[in-house]
Formats: structure tokens, C-alpha cells, sequence
């Protein structure tokens, strides 16, 4: 049995993306604020949806997916309901293991990870890390709950803020770029809707050869970086406005503001 504690986007984007990888309805326990929620989730997708302790009583991996500021008063709410024998899955941003572990009672395996909005699609990036407690089977049962949906990735845990601010928010700056590059498209005269056909299949084109090539990817730039073309003319222009630089400056910017968020 697995319960999701906290039903927001990312929540149920996981919720969702269970049952499409084959979990039945009835394996999946789902927690809502609201009344309206709560009957929303069990119409949508035919789960259950109890409160928080009872959700942490009933199953055996619990995944916390609440707001990083919610995290306190959540764990508090279930740290008499969670025996060592459970596995805490932690997917709030900029949550470490080691709050976690100082909010339940004895040593219960906590596991943090990562993911991303694409899982909606299986196609979502997320990274784990293991607790003190956490042991490689409560890793590699980690990583057979969310591979469906997905790449799986192994890091430090020093490494999840940045994880967190690459990938975690890392679709919102695709969107923005695909968003800009269609009004190029518009301001060169092109229809809206024949600019984002083709931009989307462009970047879906381009981030397949990344991933099956194993090139890198000034590599596959190069390829159609011609001396005097079009494509370094468009380069220097994003030179020229620092792009590269106000990539690096926000996210960043990005991994800063998780950490405040955590910190409350």
C-alpha cells in the first residue's frame, strides 16, 4: 500500500503517473485539505482518501508531498502513526533526510527525492538520495516506484537543492523558452499556432538526439553552426544579451530561494 500525503500539482502528477504504471486504485491511498478535493480525487481516479494519520497508519510507503513550509506540521501530525518498518519518501523541495528522520520516532528509512512535472507524460526526471537510515532495497524500492514514470537518478544528497533548481524547476524554463521563440516566430510574420508546431517538434527533435547520440551537445550545436550562417549570427546576438550568464544567475537564483523556502 502507498500513500500520497499531499495532493497539490507534483502530488497528484505522482498519483497518476502510479496508476498508469499499472497500480490498482486500490493499492493507492491519497490525503486532500479539503472536503471538495478529497471527492474530487475519488471520482478521478477511484481511490481512497483518508486523513494523514490515518493514510500513515494504512500503508506501507509513504510519500510526503506537501509544500516545503507544510512539512513540520505534516510530520508532526503523523511522526505516532509511522513505525521503523515504513518507508518515508520525502518529495518536498529543499527537505532534507535529516528533518525528516528528527521529526518521527526511532529510525525510520526516509528517502528524498526529486521529480519534475513531466511525469504527467512518464517521461520525468528525478534524482534520489538516501537517509541515515534508508538501506540499497529501500533505494532500489525507490527507484521501482517511480522508474515507470520515468528516469531515475542516484546523487548526494549535497547535491539536491541543485538538483532541485536544474531539473525539479527545469520545465518552466523549456516552456519560457519555447514561449520566446514562438513570438520570434510571430514577429517574422508566421502564424501562432504554425510558429509553436514548429519550435515543439524542434526541441522534442533536438533533446532526442542529446539523449540517443551520446554527443555532446556543443558537438550537436556545431553541426549546424555553419561559418557566416544564420544560426552563429542568431548565436552571437544571445552572447551579446548574455544568455548563457542569466541561465547560470537564475538558477541559482532558484536553488537559493529552495533553500529559503525550506527554512521557513
Amino acid at each position: 500500500m502507498i500513500a500520497i500525503l499531499g495532493t497539490g500539482k507534483m502530488g497528484e502528477a505522482l498519483l497518476s503517473g502510479l496508476l498508469r504504471a499499472g497500480f490498482k486504485p486500490g493499492d493507492v491511498i491519497a490525503t486532500a485539505r479539503r472536503a471538495e478535493r478529497a471527492e474530487a480525487l475519488r471520482e478521478r481516479y477511484g481511490v481512497r482518501v483518508l486523513s494523514n494519520p490515518e493514510a500513515a497508519k494504512s500503508a506501507e510507503t509513504i510519500i510526503l508531498a506537501v509544500k516545503p513550509q507544510d512539512m513540520a506540521s505534516l510530520l508532526a501530525e503523523i511522526a505516532p502513526h509511522v513505525p521503523q518498518d515504513r518507508l518515508v519518501i520525502s518529495a518536498a523541495a529543499g527537505i532534507t533526510t535529516a528533518f525528516v528522520e528528527s521529526h518521527l520516532s526511532g529510525e525510520v528509512p526516509v528517502v528524498r527525492v526529486m521529480s519534475n512535472t513531466p511525469v504527467l507524460v512518464d517521461e520525468a526526471m528525478s534524482v534520489i538520495s538516501a537517509g541515515s537510515h534508508a538501506s540499497e532495497e529501500h533505494l532500489r524500492r525507490t527507484e521501482d516506484l517511480l522508474r515507470p514514470v520515468g528516469k531515475v537518478l542516484r546523487i548526494p544528497e549535497s547535491q539536491q537543492d541543485a538538483a532541485t533548481a536544474l531539473s525539479g524547476s527545469g520545465p518552466a524554463y523549456f516552456f519560457y523558452l519555447v514561449e520566446a521563440m514562438v513570438d520570434a516566430g510571430i514577429l517574422l510574420g508566421m502564424p501562432r499556432a504554425a510558429a509553436l508546431d514548429m519550435v515543439t517538434q524542434s526541441i522534442v527533435g533536438a533533446a532526442i538526439m542529446l539523449r540517443d547520440s551520446g554527443e555532446h551537445p556543443v558537438i550537436l550545436r556545431e553541426a549546424v553552426t555553419s561559418p557566416g550562417g544564420t544560426t552563429i549570427s542568431a548565436i552571437a546576438e544571445l552572447e551579446r544579451h548574455s544568455v548563457r550568464a542569466a541561465f547560470l544567475a537564475a538558477i541559482e537564483a532558484a536553488r537559493n530561494r529552495g533553500r529559503e523556502l525550506a527554512a521557513g
